[in-house]
This record gives structure tokens, C-alpha cells and sequence, in this order.
């Protein structure tokens, strides 16, 4: 009994330790992870749909590909598209419908200003700004969270991309139980899924590019079209 109150202690003095240090040692580099002090500090689109927002994280990493390698894979993202590139496991276990693909779709290419992503079953993602090759910004239909990308030229590499993915974020209805799991629930949580999602995309991105050509999934109901299936078609038009 007394070796379990030890370990009971000891776990206890360790979370606490834990819950102590995070907002002053850990914190910034969690909210902050892959990115350099000019990126946390740029305004990106996006930041003025939320400007007073009490949680911004600002996470990037680096790309060796051009932006055009990079951007149909951002167009996909979403509930019953390209999914989020991150651990598929953990977005359903919330209902999200997400299958990360590892193909450029054409059909999932066509997206606009305006255009809504659905995130569970009450929550949709409105896309606020499109500028192709350069910024994708979502806002949630009840205005607590924008979600923005960009893609910069790397200044120390004309081919190389630095993909910036910035999260604001406000709770509706603040109290010290939200704020506690926000701060030393959600932030790490989201830290482990965005991280995965920019390893994901620069693996894509980058196998992409030095393949040199989009390799697209044919559309439900479509054969591929082989060798003989093009010389036939080829020949249907042709023939008088």
C-alpha cells in the first residue's frame, strides 16, 4: 500500500512539474514548432478575420519542391477529400471521415472562395481566401477558429518552399476549465496532428516534384486507359 501511495506521488509531483513548466519552458515551442522568429512574427492572410485571438501557433517546415508541388495537396485537404495527411485513426475516432490520400485527385482540385468543409456534424470550414500557389485560409462557421496556409520562397534556396500553417483560435466561452484544456490538452494534441500533417504534405510535395508529373487517381467508374484502349480510341476517331 505504501509503495502505491510512493508511485501516486511521485506521478502526482511529475504532472505538477509538468503543469508548471509547460506555460514557461514549453509552451512557445509547442505553439511555435518548425517555424523562425520572422515567421512567427509575419502577418499572414488570414489574421485579420481574428485579430484579438488569445491562441495563435504558428508551425512551418520546409519543402524541397516549388510551391506548385505543394498547393493541390493544400486544394484537397478536408472531411471526404484528400483528408488531413495526419493519423487517420485519430481524426475518425471524432467521426471526421478522414482518409489522407497519396494522389492528386482532379475532382478534388475544384474548390473556390466560399466553398464549405464540413469537420464532424456541427462544425463546417468556410474558405476565405484562395490565392493559388501562394495562400488557403479557413474560417469556422461560428468565427472562433481560422486556419490559414501560405507558401514562401525559401531566401536560402530558389527551389525550396517554407510551408506555414497558422491556427487562431477563441474559445466562446472562457473559464479556467476550458482554458486548462486548452492549454495543456489541445495545444499538444494539435502539436502531434499539425506535425504529422506538414511531415505528410513535404513527403508528398517533394515525391511529387522529383517524379516530375502528377500521378492522378482515376475517378469511380474509370479504367485506366492502357496501351491497346488509346490505339483503339485512337482509331474510332480517326475512321471515316
Amino acid at each position: 500500500m505504501n509503495r502505491r501511495l510512493s508511485v501516486v506521488a511521485v506521478a502526482g509531483g511529475l504532472i505538477g512539474f509538468a503543469v508548471a513548466a509547460y506555460p514557461a519552458f514549453g509552451r512557445d515551442r509547442c505553439l511555435n514548432w518548425g517555424t523562425r522568429p520572422d515567421e512567427a512574427a509575419r502577418e499572414m492572410a488570414g489574421d485579420e478575420l481574428l485579430p484579438d485571438a488569445p491562441v495563435v501557433s504558428t508551425r512551418a517546415i520546409g519543402i524541397d519542391a516549388p510551391p506548385a508541388a505543394i498547393w493541390p495537396w493544400l486544394v484537397q485537404m478536408g472531411p471526404g477529400r484528400g483528408g488531413a495527411y495526419t493519423y487517420d485513426w485519430i481524426e475518425n475516432l471524432f467521426g471526421l471521415n478522414m482518409h489522407s490520400a497519396d494522389e492528386i485527385v482532379p475532382e478534388w482540385q475544384k474548390l473556390a472562395v466560399g466553398d464549405e468543409l464540413p469537420l464532424g456534424e456541427k462544425l463546417r470550414m468556410r474558405i476565405e481566401v484562395l490565392d493559388a500557389e501562394h495562400a488557403m485560409v479557413m474560417r469556422s462557421d461560428d468565427g472562433a477558429w481560422v486556419w490559414s496556409f501560405g507558401l514562401y520562397p525559401d531566401p536560402g534556396d530558389g527551389e525550396r518552399t517554407r510551408l506555414v500553417s497558422r491556427n487562431r483560435i477563441r474559445q466562446p466561452k472562457r473559464t479556467l476549465v476550458t482554458d486548462a484544456v486548452s492549454t495543456y490538452l489541445m495545444e499538444p494534441g494539435s502539436l502531434i496532428m499539425e506535425r504529422k500533417m506538414l511531415l505528410g504534405i513535404k513527403e508528398r510535395a517533394e515525391r511529387l516534384h522529383h517524379a516530375g508529373t502528377t500521378a492522378h487517381r482515376q475517378p469511380a467508374g474509370c479504367r485506366a486507359l492502357s496501351p491497346t484502349r488509346l490505339v483503339e480510341a485512337v482509331a474510332r476517331i480517326i475512321e471515316p
